[in-house]
């Protein structure tokens, strides 16, 4: 009957539509990054202190007895009473894959949290570094190991805390009737040349090696002696985060097309970017809480996104969500086996100082391959 819908031409255009949001290039990115994944997940479980075969291993990981175990599942996510498992499905479950699915979260917050504050602030060079989240971070850490060492225990709180706080600061400094990217960014460089400085005058007051060595460990970014705790406390705000940033990409699209045009748009554009800072902060200060600081990561997996899938936000963070864990874990297999690869030794480096070496020279291929960089 003419005027009425054909369901068949409806449901096509709707499929149409939806292979055209998921082209080709954010396919293959997201396969590409989880064979890095797996690959790097097979090296993670495969070595350590105690030997076993590449078959050993992931027949541990693969075991069905625990796969497939309710207990298991209890034990890992709610930190109950453990089951009886083999030693391999042990060390492996309860040690090794606990370090790999640590670096998939804290890959995604970072990576989600950095591509959020490119976009708030219409600059490709923000970061939780550039914003001063990072360093507020590490102030705190500092403090809690220094001076209140009684809160040693809520040190990942404490991380949390200073970063959120930091984040806040910069934006009241940016403030002056509503923010601008350029206020937040300059805003972000002081309040984090500030926390450093503070953060190089408390090493000068440490007089335990073992608390310095902690510290450099948390500043710098490291997963060693990672477990299901802190799976456990990165996973739920890990969760929200990306939930969140997937729901307000529209925003975000919106947002870089500048606040002249957004508010003609009817965004309320300072309700839009300060909602929306609080996800990038609330991102990355679930990934400092458990791994510390870990440079780079969230200044150049949007980067390297946005060159293979272009800037609309729908597919960029849908790419960073499988980029950055996959960044992650390959850096955490060459901090783990690095130094033993290089000079025979069993001394695991932080991740933190892979993403530095990875990062600085990516970026300075950037520099020279682009004529202009800054405002996206």
């Amino acid at each position: 009957m003419r005027g009425e819908p054909d369901s068949g031409s409806a449901a096509t255009g709707r499929r149409e539509c939806w292979l055209g949001w998921v082209d080709g290039s954010l396919a293959t990115l997201c396969l590409t990054s989880l064979a890095v994944v797996l690959a790097g997940g097979l090296v993670q479980v495969s070595n350590g202190a105690y030997s076993m075969t590449i078959a050993d291993a992931w027949g541990a990981v693969f075991n069905p007895n625990v796969v497939f175990s309710l207990q298991a599942w209890d034990a890992f996510l709610w930190g109950t009473e453990m089951p009886e498992m083999t030693t391999e499905s042990l060390i492996v479950w309860n040690i090794r894959l606990p370090r790999v699915f640590v670096a998939i979260l804290v890959g995604m917050n970072l990576a989600v949290s950095g591509a959020i504050f490119q976009a708030v602030t219409r600059n490709e060079l923000a970061s939780p570094f550039v914003l001063g989240v990072s360093s507020g971070a590490g102030l705190m850490i500092l403090l809690t190991l220094f001076v209140f060492t009684g809160l040693s225990a809520f040190l990942p709180l404490a991380a949390a805390l200073g970063g959120a706080v930091a984040f806040l600061v910069v934006y009241a400094i940016a403030w002056k009737n509503g923010t601008s990217p350029v206020r937040l960014v300059l805003a972000g460089v002081i309040v984090g040349t500030i926390c450093q400085s503070f953060q190089t005058a408390l090493f000068f007051f440490a007089d335990d090696l073992g608390v310095v060595q902690s510290a450099i460990a948390w500043t710098t970014g490291s997963l060693t002696g990672t477990d299901w705790e802190q799976v456990r406390m990165a996973l739920p705000w890990t969760v929200v985060a990306m939930g969140l940033a997937l729901v307000g990409s529209r925003q975000l699209n919106v947002l870089l097309l500048g606040e002249r045009t957004a508010n003609a748009l009817g965004m309320s554009v300072e309700k839009v970017r300060f909602a929306l800072s609080g996800v990038a902060v609330l991102a990355a200060a679930a990934s400092i809480a458990v791994a510390g600081i870990v440079g780079f990561v969230g200044l150049i997996v949007p980067h390297m996104v946005r060159n293979i899938v272009g800037s609309d936000y729908k597919q960029l963070i849908v790419g960073c969500l499988f980029a950055g864990p996959a960044l992650m874990v390959g850096a955490d297999v060459g901090a783990r086996l690095g130094m033993s690869v290089l000079a025979g030794s069993d001394t695991q480096i932080p991740v933190g100082i892979v993403t530095g070496l990875v990062g600085g020279p990516y970026f300075l291929y950037l520099m020279r391959k682009q004529d202009k960089m800054g405002e996206i």
